[in-house]
């Protein structure tokens, strides 16, 4: 049989496609939509957003962005958001075309900030979200509570408990803030460096 040579391959190739059609049925993307009900909130954030002024990030695209970084292990909102301008079965899920802009992780972090960092908003939704994770079996605790001792007198049910929920969301939460902390330390440390040299500069001229 004779090698296959793709050297010359292009990749200028057009897709006369939906991103419905790309995305295979049984991917697990299109089981979250199907199992989980994101409409709930809608009406938990509606007092957190103005009615004038630029539009923001739809906010269940924001908590299903958490989702995915969840879920797929990406442990990284930042390389989460660089994942989804990539990835067709994460834009499908969050309604994002391929010609549309992804929220990048300076947007993501500021929306976060601004509206949920330290609210019970943020712990009603998430919470709910980890439980239906965890209830439909999307979610493993094991990741948490590594030998599964918090899941030993639950073993009968795979129903989450408030205090399993509470943990993982907890937990998560922690290293979202983390994260935004650290982009935050990098912007004031490229300020200082950006205000040294333009000092420098004005004492050399």
């Amino acid at each position: 049989m004779a090698m296959t040579n793709r050297a010359n391959m292009k990749f200028d190739g057009i897709i006369l496609s939906t991103l419905d059609d790309i995305v295979p049925q049984d991917h697990l993307v299109k089981i979250l939509e199907k199992t989980i009900d994101w409409k709930f909130v809608y009406p938990l954030v509606k007092p957190l957003y103005s009615h004038v002024g630029r539009h923001s990030i739809d906010p269940v695209v924001l908590f299903k962005m958490i989702f995915i970084n969840y879920t797929f292990g990406i442990n990284s909102m930042r390389k989460t958001c660089k994942e989804i301008q990539v990835n067709m079965a994460y834009r499908w899920f969050l309604g994002i075309s391929i010609d549309e802009e992804v929220p990048n992780y300076s947007t993501w972090s500021k929306n976060y900030q601004r509206r949920y960092k330290d609210s019970q908003v943020f712990d009603q939704i998430f919470n709910h979200i980890i439980k239906q994770g965890i209830d439909n079996g999307f979610i493993d605790t094991m990741t948490v509570f590594g030998d599964g001792t918090h899941r030993k007198a639950n073993a009968n049910s795979r129903k989450a408990t408030n205090k399993e929920v509470e943990m993982i969301a907890k937990t998560y939460e922690k290293e979202l803030l983390d994260e935004i902390k650290e982009l935050l330390k990098n912007l004031y440390d490229l300020n200082i460096s950006i205000l040294h040299n333009q000092h420098e500069i004005i004492n050399d001229s």
